[in-house]
């Protein structure tokens, strides 16, 4: 049973998600960096039989795979999935940044470029939890970024072969190629490279414990998107909600992980019982009940606060990866809402829009680090370089204040790669 709470009754503390039996994996996971970076190829396919039970002969997936994937996939999912691919580019396309050029001062050019990275790795996860979602999420903003090469590794079953619904949507997202190999194994791989997987610029996309143990041991080598931690939701409605629609969306987060954390906030009293009881009948109904339950039951909560103000400042200090704003007016509300991963406006548009369909990302920050996170987006598969150029005559104006500024640094030689180029002669140039 979810746990109801009053506002007065939660310390500080019990107001942020909490997420209880998080294993510590770092051991584990550096000894398979090493062994990766160092074997290759080798030790990915020693891994592959021992943690996915599968005796692999080759780890890149073939033209003929990923043809077979679409003659075995359902045509009405392929029409789904290509709909998707067309929400979710049309969103990202919006992200995309163009460099400036400034030329304020005379002899001065100041300006910026914006480079697409030229090669990226994502991670999706496969063998029993298949997410063709997080290939079409992943793959787009890279490929509307112009990224080079997109490489995705992703789990096989136990027979080697890779869900067809996830090469079907890697393929609509314009993945360049794709390995059999998941876990901490895949990270090494495309962080170290080995005589088949390419090293890659940077890592994105969601993964277990040793995936996101993995990615923060290999930043630094590589850029990495984010520390993703189990799925949140936060829910705030009104006394006029829906329950069984409230009960629904926060079970949609439940069912992802026994560590997922679903809450809801909301102002009335008669809701918030009317949800807990909506989420014991629901629960019956799913095919994930266990994990589900053990997720309500560890991390679920209901506050019930003030009133709707006070409601989305709980949500501004938990700043939660999803926040549903289940009102009649919700506009009104969002410029309020300061940190949270992804915004779910009104009644009608519950989270799993955001998973699969609507077009906004479905990569984003947990744990608290939508205060400074963002969701995945084009701006994630870019970099920018900048560029300045000076004439003598506009380096004179300004020559002798870099010098200044230089020595009050105590940096001589900093002041004086300025100052030498006006000791010279005349033509000494």
């Amino acid at each position: 049973m979810i746990r109801i709470y009053e506002m007065s009754e939660i310390a500080d503390k019990e107001i942020f998600f909490r997420q209880t039996g998080v294993k510590d994996v770092s051991a584990s996971v550096a000894e398979i960096l090493q062994q990766v970076r160092t074997e290759g190829d080798s030790a990915l396919l020693r891994y592959t039989r021992q943690f996915d039970g599968v005796e692999l002969q080759s780890l890149q997936v073939t033209e003929d795979e990923i043809e077979q994937a679409f003659q075995q996939a359902d045509q009405a999912f392929l029409q789904v999935l290509r709909q998707a691919a067309e929400n979710i580019r049309a969103y990202h396309e919006k992200q995309v940044r163009q460099g400036f050029w400034m030329e304020e001062k005379e002899g001065v050019v100041l300006g910026q470029k914006v480079l697409p990275l030229e090669r990226v790795g994502i991670y999706v996860p496969g063998g029993t939890a298949a997410y063709p979602s997080s290939a079409l999420m992943n793959a787009i903003p890279a490929q509307i970024a112009g990224v080079n090469e997109i490489i995705m590794v992703t789990p096989p079953a136990k027979d080697g072969s890779i869900n067809p619904n996830i090469l079907a949507a890697a393929r609509i997202a314009g993945v360049t190629r794709i390995f059999k190999v998941g876990g901490a194994q895949a990270v090494a791989a495309l962080a170290y490279g080995t005589e088949t997987v390419p090293k890659v610029d940077k890592i994105v996309g969601p993964g277990n414990a040793y995936v996101a143990e993995a990615k923060k041991q290999v930043f630094g080598l590589v850029n990495i998107d984010m520390i993703a931690g189990p799925s949140e939701i936060l829910v705030i409605a009104d006394q006029a909600s829906n329950p069984a629609f409230v009960a629904a969306d926060l079970l949609s987060q439940a069912e992802h992980d026994r560590m997922a954390s679903a809450v809801l906030v909301t102002d009335s009293r008669q809701l918030a019982q009317q949800v807990a009881q909506e989420i014991e009948v629901q629960l019956q109904t799913l095919e994930r009940r266990e994990i589900a339950t053990e997720s309500i039951e560890k991390n679920g909560k209901i506050i019930i606060a003030q009133d709707l103000r006070e409601g989305i400042e709980v949500a501004n200090r938990i700043a939660p990866e999803h926040l549903e704003l289940c009102v009649d007016h919700p506009f009104d509300y969002l410029g309020q809402i300061r940190n949270a991963g992804s915004i779910f406006l009104g009644r009608y548009n519950p989270e799993p829009m955001g998973d699969y369909f609507a077009g906004p990302n479905h990569t984003l920050p947990t744990s608290g680090t939508a205060r400074f996170y963002s969701p995945l987006s084009v701006d994630d598969f870019v970099k920018k370089t900048q560029f300045s150029y000076y004439t003598k005559e506009a380096l004179k104006q300004d020559y002798q204040k870099v010098s200044l500024f230089a020595r009050k640094e105590g940096l001589t030689a900093h002041a004086r790669a300025v100052e030498i180029r006006f000791e010279q002669k005349e033509g000494a140039e």
